[in-house]
C-alpha cells in the first residue's frame, strides 16, 4: 500500500518544464477551481501546486483533491494545462485512483474562477516511467488548448515508497 505523500514523493518531472507564456485568463486574474470527469466519477476542487526545490511538480496536500500546475497555463489558453493528483493514500483510493481507466473520446470539464468551463476530449493516455517521463510532451509548447491529467501508476516499489511510474491523460479542447 502506498505512503504518506512525503514519502510517496512528487507528481511529474524533475526537470524544468517550458515556462508558458502569461496566458489571456491569468491575465485576467482567472484560475482554475474544479475538474469533473463523470466517466471515473471525478468532481474536485483544485489547489495550486508548485514546483519543488528539485524541479517536480508537488502533489496536492489532500489525497481527495486534484491541483493545478499554477506556474503553466490557466485551462482553456493555448497551451498545455496540468492538473496533478494522488492515486492513492495508505488507507485509500484518492482523487485519480481510476484515471488509468479512462477512455479516448471521455469528457473533462474545468471550472473557472469566473464560473465558466472548459470541456477536453481524452485523445491519448501514457503510462511513462518517472525516470523516462515525457517533459517535453507534457509541458512543451501546443498550437491548440491541451491539458494533461498526472498521477502515480504502475508499481508501487515499497523499497522507495513510490510508484515506479506516471499515467498521463492527454486531452484537447472540445469545440464549442
Amino acid at each position: 500500500m502506498a505512503q504518506s505523500s512525503a514519502s510517496r514523493g512528487a507528481v511529474g518531472a524533475n526537470q524544468d518544464p517550458y515556462l508558458a507564456h502569461v496566458s489571456t485568463e491569468r491575465q485576467k486574474g482567472i484560475t482554475p477551481v474544479r475538474v469533473q470527469i463523470p466517466a471515473i466519477a471525478v468532481d474536485s476542487g483544485l489547489e495550486s501546486l508548485n514546483r519543488d526545490s528539485t524541479g517536480w511538480i508537488q502533489p496536492p496536500v489532500d489525497f481527495d483533491s486534484a491541483g493545478w500546475y499554477s506556474d503553466g497555463v490557466v485551462p482553456g489558453d493555448i497551451g498545455p494545462a496540468v492538473i496533478a493528483g494522488h492515486i492513492d493514500s495508505a488507507v485509500a483510493p484518492a482523487v485519480f485512483a481510476r484515471l488509468a481507466e479512462l477512455q479516448v473520446g471521455a469528457q473533462v470539464r474545468v471550472t473557472l474562477s469566473d464560473q465558466s468551463s472548459v470541456t477536453f476530449t481524452v485523445d491519448r493516455l501514457v503510462q511513462a516511467a518517472k525516470a523516462q517521463f515525457p517533459t517535453d510532451e507534457v509541458y512543451g509548447p501546443t498550437p491548440t488548448a491541451q491539458l494533461r491529467l498526472i498521477t502515480c501508476g504502475g508499481v508501487f516499489d515499497d523499497s522507495t515508497g513510490h510508484y515506479v511510474d506516471n499515467t498521463i491523460v492527454f486531452a484537447t479542447r472540445a469545440p464549442q
